[in-house]
C-alpha cells in the first residue's frame, strides 16, 4: 500500500540523508574510493535478498547512490522504509 504525503515525509524525518525524489526515497553515501563503494553495494545484496526488495544504486567513484521505490506499487511504500533502515545499519 502506499503511502501518504504525510507519512512519507514523518517517516523521512527519522532517516538522517534520505531525501524524497518523486515515487522514491534516495540517500547518496560517501563511501571514500571505488572499493569502498563497490564493497558497500555488496553489503547491500543480503539485506535485499532477505527482503525481497531490490533498490537500484549507482555508483560513482567514491560515492553510492541508493534509490529504493516499490515498482510494483508506483510508488513509496512501508517496505522501503524498511530497506533503508537496513541500509542505514550498513553505512
Amino acid at each position: 500500500m502506499l503511502l501518504s504525503d504525510e507519512e512519507i515525509e514523518r517517516r523521512l524525518a527519522g532517516r538522517k540523508g534520505w531525501r524524497r525524489e518523486g515515487g522514491a526515497i534516495v540517500r547518496e553515501l560517501d563511501r571514500g574510493d571505488f572499493v569502498g563503494s563497490v564493497r558497500f553495494v555488496d553489503a547491500i545484496v543480503e539485506p535485499a535478498e532477505e527482503l525481497g526488495h531490490h533498490p537500484d544504486l549507482e555508483i560513482s567513484w567514491g560515492a553510492v547512490t541508493v534509490r529504493i521505490s516499490t515498482h510494483s506499487e508506483g510508488g513509496i511504500t512501508a517496505s522501503d522504509f524498511e530497506l533503508a533502515e537496513r541500509i542505514d545499519a550498513l553505512a
